[in-house]
């Protein structure tokens, strides 16, 4: 009978994705828990784990968009998996091209096939290099681009020349211009970044965003992780970074100045009892936001086991739909890029986002004299319809404020 492989309930709000690539080809032994394939939604990209042990069936190419609850392949049962294939009929190989009469003529995947069936070429006559000789893309390709080599040629190839007739020759105005290479290339946009897009340009028509500004003396900071870096680790078996202390910074001034963490639905203003933390980061795939759940009960130890897990399932493309959603405050790092300044833009619903960049040697006036120090600036971004500037002042401070003092933080004053 063998075991459907269908796309599960993806999570909030999302009911399709698109099939990025299928990581294991037509025919296939696959294990359990064997990564099948790259599923791509708005929210997230996702791999689709094997549930059974045997040969994998492919039912819906990528590309394709398929819904929650479609069976996009099959996994033939041990005893099916496990009968050999038959070995191809002995056939004359095409000219240049080799193949053992031993070697078995493995399924062809669907891209391969498509090559073959276009090209009305017999797979039997090219050689695999595949794993166990079965057929690749690059295979038949490459047997597409002799055979049109080998009819440029005939087409060139002078005939018979007539007693004492001069050798023809093909004027150099005739012979074909190279084709040159095309200056663009069009990608289509994938699901998530055409979601990404989608909402950036939504907060932009919707929210009246403004950004506030200011900077902070990093230098209490520094000296705090410097000293207690390795007892950190020590105690938690985790890194001490700036991302936790700003992260507990952040969920001490919410909880002085809630409407920060509040969003607007209808007519109504919506209060979260709860800080529900989004780490905005950068991915090959493009920006995401994970969300740190129940941020404001947790110690900075905990916000920086939560923040990085969050972080490597990210980079690792193994973010869930859940893992993004119901965030109420954001905050976004563009130091790590080398940002000076910036104005971070709002995660519908959200209405409030913080922005972090880069840590710079500064001088700076302190007691009436100049002096240097590590500075950062710091930018809110909020909407406006429901957050007043002095409250986005005033949040952006304390934040400041327990960052050049953490024992603040500890004492939370």
């Amino acid at each position: 009978m063998g075991v459907e492989v269908r796309i599960p309930s993806l999570g909030e709000s999302v009911s399709q994705g698109v099939i990025a690539r299928w990581l294991k080809e037509n025919g296939d032994l696959v294990a359990v828990d064997d990564a099948l394939l790259e599923l791509e939604t708005d929210k997230a990209t996702l791999e689709i784990p094997a549930e059974a042990a045997g040969r994998l069936e492919i039912l819906k190419p990528a590309g394709e968009t398929v819904e929650v609850g479609t069976v996009v392949a099959r996994i033939a049962d041990g005893a099916a998996a496990s009968r050999p294939v038959p070995p191809a009929a002995p056939t004359d190989a095409a000219p240049g091209v080799e193949r053992a009469d031993t070697v078995e003529l493995a399924p062809l995947s669907p891209a391969v096939r498509k090559l073959v069936a276009e090209n009305a070429l017999d797979p039997a006559k090219i050689a695999g290099t595949g794993k166990g000789g079965r057929l690749t893309k690059e295979d038949v390709l490459r047997v597409i681009e002799g055979g049109r080599q080998e009819e440029a040629a005939a087409k060139v190839e002078p005939g018979p020349e007539a007693p004492g007739a001069a050798p023809a020759s093909i004027p150099e105005a005739a012979a074909p211009a190279a084709r040159p290479a095309p200056d663009v290339e069009r990608v289509a946009m994938t699901r998530l970044r055409k979601r990404i897009a989608e909402r950036l340009v939504e907060a932009q028509r919707t929210a009246a965003i403004l950004t506030t500004f200011n900077e902070i003396d990093m230098s209490a900071v520094m000296a705090l992780r410097k000293r207690y870096k390795e007892r950190f680790e020590k105690a938690y078996g985790v890194g001490l970074g700036f991302m936790s202390l700003f992260a507990r910074a952040c969920v001490l001034g919410l909880r002085d100045l809630p409407v920060i963490n509040a969003s607007i639905e209808g007519d109504d203003v919506v209060y979260h009892r709860r800080v529900h933390l989004g780490i905005a980061v950068g991915t090959p795939r493009g920006l995401v936001v994970p969300v740190v759940r129940g941020a404001d009960a947790l110690s900075i130890a905990g916000l920086e086991k939560a923040i990085g897990e969050l972080a490597a399932l990210a980079r690792d493309g193994k973010l869930l739909p859940d893992h993004l959603a119901g965030g109420t405050f954001t905050i976004s790092n563009g130091g790590v890029y080398g940002s000076l300044l910036s104005t971070p833009i709002l995660t519908p619903p959200q209405s409030a986002i913080l922005g972090m960049h880069k840590i710079e040697e500064r001088p700076v006036a302190i007691d009436g004299q100049v002096v240097i120090r590590p500075m950062m600036y710091v930018a809110l971004s909020y909407d406006h319809r429901l957050i007043d500037g002095e409250q986005a002042v005033t949040f952006l401070v304390r934040v400041k404020e327990r960052l050049e003092d953490p024992a603040r933080m500890v004492l939370e004053v």
